[in-house]
């Protein structure tokens, strides 16, 4: 069935059994390349095939033209745990400045809402796509994010770093979305055509920089291991099982290799239903899943207009090399190891090396 999010506000034990299933390509027929995504057809296949008394709910983070993009992560975390708050505030809905796709597209909710994730995606450059590297890379709140922005003034860096030292932070960092499922399908294109007898690109000149066989991973589902520890540092269950790689398109050019002609390929629907079904079986015999103490659902945001103000002006007296006194900044400035203090922090560092 469709997705109720009004079924969130009910005991676990009376809902029904939630999932969500993300397309992590990049490719979308609204945009260049103007070709969907293998990634999009096989997540609404997955939809088709689960228990339709399940609620089903999806997305494709798959680029289209004047749409937001996920927003990069900051990297509170590296200044301190308590500056990164879940969930997390480095954005916010519709904004004009930044705008953000993880929230208008209320993905922190719908995570929080599901049962169990099926993350669908290619492998590119031995990794996961760029929207679905920043997708998890904007989840690092779920592991231990700060639910009470409120306590260090929404994005004080010394407030934050003095909470994370306190007893009270002991309570508050928790991973927030502990217990649910998270399983991964990756697949990669082969580009057969490209290669020589050697392993290597026919059109390498310099072929003895490196050895073929010794490719990053003999297993390539392991260029989604990142993904995978991250939930299961968090709490979030990813089963060895439910985490598969498929591999196609073997001397084919790509442009013969598109979402169609998988149908033409019959170990790619075997093995990518006989995942699904899988999952369908783990997440039925798992059940439904408690939601935390600190939910995504259901969350507004404080106001922080004077927050705001405030972390302006530290803004303003940093730009004039006056950070605060004690803070990391003024710390990393009296050792000389920071030299950033700059008028116009906007500016490349090319762009100002090229001015001096």
């Amino acid at each position: 069935m469709k997705p109720h999010d009004e079924n969130g506000k009910l005991p676990t034990e009376e809902r029904p059994v939630r999932v969500l299933i993300i397309a992590g390509s990049n490719r979308r027929q609204y945009n260049c390349p103007g070709v969907d995504s293998k990634s999009r057809a096989l997540m609404l296949r997955m939809a088709e095939r689960l228990p339709q008394d399940w609620e089903i709910d999806y997305e494709d983070l798959g680029n289209v033209y004047g749409r937001e993009h996920i927003q990069s992560c900051n990297a509170c975390v590296s200044t301190s745990m308590a500056l990164c708050v879940w969930p997390c505030n480095c954005y916010e809905p519709d904004s004009k400045a930044e705008p953000d796709l993880m929230w208008n597209l209320d993905l922190y909710a719908r995570l929080d809402l599901a049962d169990a994730w099926a993350i669908i995606g290619p492998v590119n450059w031995y990794g996961p796509t760029s929207n679905l590297k920043l997708f998890f890379d904007r989840l690092v709140c779920m592991n231990g994010g700060n639910p009470r922005e409120d306590l260090i003034e929404h994005k004080n860096p010394e407030l934050a770093m003095k909470l994370e030292h306190s007893q009270e932070w002991k309570h508050l960092s928790i991973n927030h979305l502990e217990g649910r499922t998270a399983a991964f399908y990756c697949y990669g294109d082969g580009g057969g055509d490209e290669m020589d007898p050697s392993g290597r690109p026919e059109t390498l000149r310099h072929s003895e920089y490196f050895d073929p066989e010794k490719e990053p991973f003999e297993d390539m589902r392991d260029a989604y291991a990142p993904l995978v520890w991250q939930c299961r540092y968090g709490g979030v269950e990813a089963p060895d099982h439910l985490w598969r790689y498929v591999e196609f398109g073997m001397g084919k050019k790509y442009s013969d290799n598109q979402a169609e002609d998988m149908t033409t390929e019959p170990d790619v629907f075997r093995s990518f239903d006989d995942w699904a079904n899988t999952f369908a079986a783990f997440v039925s015999k798992k059940g439904r899943v408690k939601p935390g103490q600190y939910r995504a659902y259901g969350y507004e945001a404080p106001g922080h207009k004077m927050a705001d103000v405030q972390l302006a002006w530290r803004g303003i007296r940093m730009r004039f090399g006056r950070p605060p006194e004690g803070s990391s900044p003024a710390k990393q400035q009296d050792a000389g190891l920071n030299q950033d203090v700059t008028l116009s922090p906007k500016k490349g560092e090319g762009e100002k090396l090229r001015e001096e």
